[in-house]
């Protein structure tokens, strides 16, 4: 009985009303399973306070106990930052936040001598305030992040005057890539016709391929300083590996991440045949900040980053870097790369058909509080952010089972490669100084992860039968 009559209500309700209450319980569900997950994870952490026996020769109880802390720490700290966003969200929906932003983007536009039919010109001052806002809220937790937790245990390596710096240099950074492309993409959007979707699909497409070519040459070196690999041993090593897989190697750069944080990475990137290795210092033995002995001029500083430290040795052999790379180049040989490209594109084109499908009903508009006019930047807001959050939640679940799988196809290419026991040891070592904890709940692991557990991978890299 009680059902029938909540959806006899439920029909009754206006369609717009409809579609707002399914967008707000849609969110909270997803929030809801994604706290459960959590709660599971941090019972792990809680629980598991001595080392199991798979792991004894892999993990020293000391860093064990570290690492658990380090995970429980950042769980509590991201059970409160996701609570506090929900609400958030919750808020601005409920209040009317968005029509309110876009009336006070009207008067200001409008002070500045442009009426309502500028509405692109509207639509930058809203997107400018938008961001604005959530950089502001973002702060204090960004803050907290990296100045109490990383801090605490032992990543940080940024001051205060870094961090503000960087703060504003991204925002101006994202600004001047932003609002250029949402203009151009609302100005094609408005002349486009019948199929403006392909125009915009398309365009869309171009800027994510001029990004990614413009983003290692000139974006990443305004926040990071790059150093092509001195010649040497490592070098040549990278440039025969590359070479016996046809990977079209032009440069190597060292980047100085230890500014930042002291967490170690690898990443290749560049088309066709233009492709660079980026190696993060904390990743390389040699190089590494925290192993080098201080010069005469500098013992102050040095002193306090070894402390912090304590004469741990962070970073990887040559043999293990090239293993790393090795995982990293099989991702590009298999075709992994490609592959994202794709399903990315497919997965855009069809948002942007099904937006154009959308975009002429007048109650998805009215929902979030626009009876009379219907912004094309908001209708984009209101489609891609809202009414496709279902489905973005099942994409986003598919590419990390995804993900998993050509994590271990990158890994069993390396091991054909001869770097099985390499990479081994490299894994070990840099869960090690990444602070990983080896240990996790299935659903937790299966629906977050994009790599294989630890374990998992080191039992595939030691089985001796190949695929």
């Amino acid at each position: 009985g009680a059902m029938a009559l909540h959806g006899e209500l439920w029909a009754e309700l206006p369609a717009e009303k409809r579609i707002f209450c399914s967008v707000l319980l849609f969110s909270w569900a997803v929030y809801l399973w994604e706290a459960f997950l959590a709660h599971r994870q941090r019972r792990v952490y809680r629980t598991t306070t001595h080392v199991p026996q798979e792991l004894g020769q892999i993990m020293d109880s000391e860093t064990f106990e570290k690492s658990r802390l380090y995970q429980l720490d950042k769980s509590t700290f991201s059970f409160w930052s996701g609570l506090y966003s929900e609400v958030e969200g919750t808020m601005i929906l409920i209040c009317g936040g968005i029509p309110f932003l876009w009336n006070l983007s009207g008067q200001i536009s409008g002070r500045a001598g442009f009426g309502p039919e500028y509405e692109i010109i509207q639509s930058l001052v809203f997107l400018l305030l938008a961001t604005l806002f959530s950089a502001l809220t973002g702060l204090p937790w960004s803050l907290y992040n990296t100045f109490v937790i990383e801090e605490k245990h032992g990543f940080n390596q940024q001051t205060l005057g870094f961090f503000f710096k960087d703060a504003i240099k991204k925002f101006i950074v994202t600004q001047c890539i932003l609002l250029p492309v949402t203009s151009l993409l609302l100005y094609i959007i408005k002349i486009g016709g019948d199929y403006f979707f392909i125009y915009a699909w398309l365009f869309t497409l171009v800027v994510s391929l001029v990004l990614v070519t413009i983003y290692a040459d000139y974006i990443a070196p305004l926040f990071d300083k790059f150093i092509p690999l001195p010649e040497g041993e490592l070098k040549q090593q990278i440039e025969t590996m590359a070479k016996s897989i046809d990977f079209p190697l032009t440069k190597v750069y060292v980047v100085e991440g230890s500014k930042r944080s002291s967490h170690s990475n690898a990443y290749f990137y560049g088309f066709f045949k233009n492709k660079r290795i980026v190696l993060f210092d904390t990743l390389l033995e040699d190089y590494s900040a925290l192993n080098k002995e201080p010069a005469d001029g500098e013992e102050g500083e040095n002193e306090e980053t070894k402390s912090k430290t304590k004469n741990k040795k962070q970073g990887c052999k040559n043999e293990e870097v090239l293993a790393v790379l090795g995982h990293e180049l099989g991702h590009w040989k298999l075709g992994h790369t490609v592959k994202n490209i794709i399903i990315s594109q497919m997965n855009s084109f069809l948002c942007f058909f099904l937006f154009a499908v959308l975009i002429g009903r007048k109650e998805l508009f009215a929902a979030f509080g626009f009876y009379e006019t219907q912004p094309t930047l908001i209708g984009l807001m209101i489609i891609f952010q809202f009414i496709f959050s279902p489905y973005n939640e099942i994409l986003s679940f598919c590419l990390t089972v995804l993900s998993r799988r050509f994590e271990f196809q990158a890994d069993a290419f390396a091991k054909k490669l001869g770097k099985a026991k390499d990479l081994y040891s490299a894994l070990i070592k840099l869960n090690k100084d990444n602070l990983g904890f080896p240990v996790s709940d299935w659903i937790f692991s299966m629906w977050h992860y994009s790599h294989p557990p630890l374990l998992e991978r080191l039992q595939a890299l030691k089985d001796t039968k190949q695929e």
